[in-house]
């Protein structure tokens, strides 16, 4: 069975960093892609940045040069580290996985696997 659980998430003013954790059971990291999403009240849930089973990332426009995904094998964990952060970064963030070599990295319905969410709050 697959679980997901995230973690990290906080109140933060603007400028400041935060790192996001969600750690994985029950998948092979080489088998599967693996993104983040967020999804501010009223708004699409959006992908945020996204991690290919190869290695590749890819970003949002809107996160790019502020966020990095990475992951940790050992640990069984991926990562969002978010600097410089912005009072539009508010929102719940999910990590998604979906098994397979790539997916569409931004579309939602593409992953089968969801966390719970962990809130990012962002002052002015």
């Amino acid at each position: 069975e697959v679980q997901l659980v995230e973690s990290g998430g906080g109140s933060v003013q603007a400028g400041g960093s935060l790192r996001l954790s969600c750690k994985a059971s029950g998948i092979y990291w080489f088998e599967y892609c693996m993104a983040w999403f967020r999804q501010a009240p009223g708004n699409e849930r959006e992908g945020v940045a996204y991690l290919e089973s190869s290695g590749r990332t890819t970003y949002a426009d809107s996160v790019k040069d502020r966020f990095t995904i990475s992951q940790d094998n050992a640990k069984n964990t991926l990562y969002l580290q978010m600097n410089s952060l912005k009072p539009e970064d508010t929102a719940m963030y999910y990590c998604a996985a979906e098994p397979g070599g790539m997916v569409a990295a931004f579309r939602p319905n593409e992953y089968r696997y969801w966390g719970q969410g962990t809130q990012v709050t962002v002052s002015s």
